[in-house]
């Protein structure tokens, strides 16, 4: 027990260095992220014993080097990139501008919600509805009036929606695939847990935005300006891969700011790059996240929350919320849902098949509770991408998650009062 405590024990440093201290001081920018990573890190290799140092900086650097990471920084690089170039084109503002013109006032959040729930629906993934709405959700926020973190909160949360229940979300392909099930019954199952906690959440967002009070003065919309976030959201429906959907998005504004004159072509080049330097932050986190939690799942962190979870079960509901507090444990060990989903998928198909889970239930809690914890880590890559596009701290926006932590409940509920009954 005592090994596997300290193997876990940088995930400790992090959350009072960073978490505890910033409640403690009543300000979240009072100790910056990058440096609450780079201590826990520090910790996490000098408490790897028993090998070379050099050995422990090679475990290190694999964790923060996995193809996984390297694609996240390529999306992180393409993203700002495209963000920038079309924030200094007018891109962002058209759209925004758009938006108010299509939308009532009492209607923003709520469309902004669904918007958010059928893109990530669409496309199976919760970071590339991220990319896609944050920028007109922060653009949004500022010409009503509306707190930025709530805005972004909003779609971080209906990103949630088709990452959970999308036919082609990974994590919905992994969930029913170690479970051993047909994605449309995980999809009937699910739909059950996580539908009405989407449509109460909708509801509180349609009355709080009674208060939304609609800008004086909508500029005229320039139409050739939305062009690529319309191209950007269309590609990224239809199923193309996020970093040509980015590709694409940053040609379009490119061609579209030279022909207005919004920029020549070194001011293009200045817009993207100050973008892909605006990412760096989250570059720098993503990477130390990734190489402290390989240093914590080869001490065998991991493996001592699954050996613990299982010891003690007793009967059905014991068996379903192990399997839901496993792959919850292990998605904030790992920052990253289908992997957590990966690690703990095979103990939970012994467990549910030794006390009688339906297997079907089994995959939902799976990707539920996975996406409720995913939601809600300041450094999981939603939220440092959320963060990043809105220019904020990521442990303001989690206040404002409903979503998440409404699906959360709901999945508890499932357990506890055994709904949907026939699968239960």
């Amino acid at each position: 027990m005592k090994k596997g405590l300290i193997a876990l024990s940088p995930l400790g440093v992090f959350i009072i260095l960073y978490l505890v201290t910033s409640i403690v001081a009543g300000d979240f920018y009072k100790v910056p992220i990058t440096v609450a990573f780079m201590v826990s890190s520090i910790y996490a290799i000098l408490i790897h014993r028993g090998r070379p140092l050099k050995e422990r900086i090679d475990t290190f650097s694999r964790g923060a080097a996995t193809q996984q990471m390297m694609l996240m920084i390529w999306i992180f690089v393409l993203a700002g990139a495209f963000a920038n170039s079309a924030k200094v084109m007018g891109s962002i503002f058209a759209t925004v501008n758009l938006t108010l013109v299509c939308l009532p006032p009492q209607m923003l959040l709520a469309g902004l919600f669904i918007a958010a729930c059928f893109i990530s629906l669409s496309i199976g993934t919760s970071v590339g509805t991220i990319v896609a709405l944050t920028p007109i959700a922060a653009g949004v926020a500022q010409q009503t009036g509306m707190d930025v973190a709530m805005m972004t909160a909003i779609v971080v949360g209906g990103s949630f929606f088709g990452d959970n229940l999308s036919f082609i979300s990974d994590t919905t392909i992994v969930a029913t695939s170690t479970q051993g099930c047909r994605l449309s019954d995980k999809f009937r199952v699910n739909s059950f847990i996580v539908v009405p906690a989407a449509i109460v959440v909708c509801v509180i967002y349609f009355l709080m935005g009674s208060e939304v009070h609609a800008p004086q003065h909508i500029e005229h919309v320039e139409w050739v300006k939305v062009i690529p976030y319309l191209a950007v959201l269309i590609t990224a429906i239809f199923g193309m891969n996020v970093m040509a959907v980015l590709t694409l998005g940053i040609i379009l504004t490119g061609i579209i700011g030279l022909l207005t004159g919004a920029f020549d072509v070194f001011g293009w080049m200045k817009a993207m790059g100050d973008g892909i330097v605006g990412m760096g932050e989250l570059i720098i986190i993503t990477m130390m996240a990734g190489g402290m939690l390989e240093l914590i799942k080869q001490q065998g962190g991991i493996d001592f929350i699954i050996e613990r979870m299982t010891r003690h079960i007793h009967g059905k509901r014991g068996a379903e919320l192990s399997i839901g507090t496993l792959v919850a444990l292990v998605d904030v060990c790992t920052a990253n849902n289908t992997v957590a989903i990966l690690t703990v998928g095979g103990i939970a198909k012994q467990v549910g098949d030794r006390y009688g889970v339906d297997n079907k239930k089994a995959a939902s809690i799976l990707d539920t509770f996975s996406c409720f914890v995913q939601g809600l880590i300041p450094y999981g890559a939603q939220l440092l991408m959320a963060a990043g596009l809105a220019a904020l701290n990521p442990a303001t926006i989690i206040p404002y998650l409903y979503y998440p932590f409404a699906i959360g409940i709901a999945a508890l509920l499932s357990i506890l009062l055994r709904y949907p009954k026939r699968y239960s």
